[in-house]
């Protein structure tokens, strides 16, 4: 059960930290008009088609005894961020950040334009508009991002196992918990972990689904009756 928590732990860490970074990032990639946009939205989508060890390497490089983020963290800390969960959140917020980014891209284009003229007619600023208009119609969006950056966090294991390695109490998640019961040939011990792990995965989804869908019907309907 502790690589259960500790999994659990990092997923929602993953997940609030992603909402701090990818919203605003989200909301330029939506509505800039810069020509070279578009090199963004390839390096935020770079993780989806990376295998994930190939992410997990080049991650543990940078955050290596001899990288430069490593180099610096242990000029200020005193010790490596490889092989720590400070380490695994850094290269989980990478890897899903995809997955976060994407929804809340989609949610804000689909907000209709003519709101957001009418916002700006009555002298509302950006982030006004933001917060009173954007953001309450890109509910579903947003806990869509949340919900699949915690899930994917959750079952995450190539990029864990390359950056974190496989320390009990520290990095050892619950998918490096999994093989290493199948490994060890601990079949039934692995099958109740990986049981948990599904049943998690599914209360998670079912409830984000259902929270969803009725958001979507009490933020659209006040617009569909006027």
């Amino acid at each position: 059960m502790e690589a259960l928590w500790l999994s659990i732990r990092l997923s929602a860490c993953v997940a609030g930290l992603l909402m701090l970074i990818g919203t605003p990032l989200a909301y330029w990639l939506a509505y800039s008009n810069w020509r070279w946009k578009f090199l963004f939205e390839v390096i935020v989508a770079l993780p989806l088609v990376l295998p994930p060890t190939v992410l997990g390497f080049y991650m543990l490089m940078l955050m290596g005894s001899h990288g430069p983020l490593g180099l610096l963290w242990t000029s200020l800390f005193g010790h490596s961020l490889a092989f720590t969960f400070t380490g695994l959140i850094f290269a989980s917020v990478l890897y899903s950040l995809p997955f976060a980014v994407q929804p809340l891209i989609a949610s804000f284009e689909s907000v209709d334009a003519q709101l957001l003229a009418a916002s700006a007619v009555l002298g509302a600023g950006r982030w006004r508009t933001f917060r009173r208009v954007v953001l309450p119609l890109s509910l579903p969006g947003v806990l869509t991002a949340v919900v699949l950056s915690f899930a994917h966090t959750l079952g995450e294991f190539g990029v864990v196992l390359m950056v974190g390695g496989n320390l009990a109490g520290s990095t050892r998640t619950v998918s490096i918990e999994i093989y290493d019961r199948v490994q060890s040939l601990e079949y039934g011990a692995a099958n109740q972990v990986a049981i948990t792990l599904l049943v998690i995965s599914f209360a998670v989804l079912a409830l984000v689904y259902g929270l969803n869908r009725r958001v979507r019907q009490q933020v659209w309907m006040p617009w569909m009756t006027k």
